[in-house]
């Protein structure tokens, strides 16, 4: 039996890729006044996705940028718009989706660079502020509306946009909900709240519903709580706790190694495995513009199935079943 109190192995990172001189900014923004007390910002790393060509995407929050990198560790911008994109993922038939601070549900067109609104509004209302998504093997799409809720405005929402349209409000309580996965088995979900310093579990009911959400891990310490999470091969949870470096806790929600950054960077904010090297975990390292990479002890799952869902995501005639 494992011992909660016992050492936890610590697994280094190494930088894998730098974000190129020609793509560095070092000017302020209007997100950066917000949100990082008026920095002067090269960028901030969000949102890595794999595709099945091996390449890596992310985005860049405060300059509205969307990048690819090759296996190479090549940067390519892919498109720069208006907008504050923070999470992007990637449907199992190459459709790419972004969550946008400012504008809602993006879909990126990666030929042309081209975005477009999918989902901009809740019956009207404007969202808070997106912030992160993940597709569920079924095709269901879940994502967070984190905008400025904390501890002291715990408004925060979990949506899920089903494969058939219609989109369902799981919560709206959490302090600052930011990464969002879900377990291999799909009975739960967990969800980051920042602000609060911890991830929640969120149990699934058998009509869809959610009931008796609970908190699975309590952090503390760094500069700010959970950001980016991730689940493996064997239910264990990867966390990246801004200012610690990224924790990964067993199926019992028990520590069991944690990853150091490399260099200087204090945020790294989130992650993804290779699909080539399943081992092989990739995390935006924010404030430096560089993409870190740790071999971890436990593979992920596999990012695609092997033929995509049928059916597109959302019909032109969507339904909106808030709840």
């Amino acid at each position: 039996m494992f011992n909660p109190f016992g050492p936890v192995e610590r697994i280094p990172a190494r930088v894998w890729s730098r974000m190129p001189a020609k793509y560095r900014r070092g000017k302020r923004s209007a997100w950066a006044d917000a949100n990082r007390g008026g920095e002067l910002l090269d960028c901030f790393l969000e949102g890595p996705s794999f595709d099945r060509q091996g390449r890596l995407w992310l985005v860049d929050v405060p300059f509205g940028r969307v990048f690819r990198i090759d296996p190479d560790g090549a940067w390519e911008l892919v498109t720069e718009y208006d907008g504050w994109p923070n999470g992007l993922k990637i449907h199992r038939d190459g459709r790419i989706f972004i969550c946008d601070y400012r504008r809602g549900l993006l879909g990126l067109d990666a030929a042309s660079g081209a975005v477009a609104p999918v989902l901009e509004t809740v019956h009207s209302e404007s969202f808070k502020g997106l912030n992160d998504l993940h597709f569920a093997p079924n095709g269901d799409l879940w994502f967070t509306d984190q905008g400025q809720t904390g501890v002291a405005d715990p408004t925060g929402r979990l949506y899920r946009l089903r494969a058939g349209g219609a989109l369902d409000k799981l919560l709206d309580c959490i302090p600052s909900p930011n990464g969002v996965t879900l377990a291999g088995s799909g009975r739960h979900g967990y969800v980051a709240a920042t602000r609060s310093q911890q991830v929640w579990r969120v149990p699934l009911m058998a009509d869809g519903g959610v009931s008796k959400v609970g908190v699975a891990i309590q952090l503390s310490g760094g500069t700010a709580g959970p950001d980016g999470i991730e689940t493996d091969a064997e239910d264990g949870l990867l966390v990246c706790h801004l200012g610690v470096g990224v924790w990964r806790f067993d199926a019992r929600m028990l520590p069991t190694h944690l990853v150091q950054p490399a260099a200087d960077e204090t945020h790294l904010t989130n992650l993804a495995f290779d699909p080539r090297e399943p081992r092989d975990l990739y995390l935006t390292a924010s404030l430096t513009g560089t993409v870190q990479v740790a071999r971890m002890p436990v593979p992920g799952r596999p990012l695609f199935a092997h033929s995509p869902a049928p059916g597109p995501l959302l019909p032109e005639n969507m339904t909106q079943g808030d709840q």
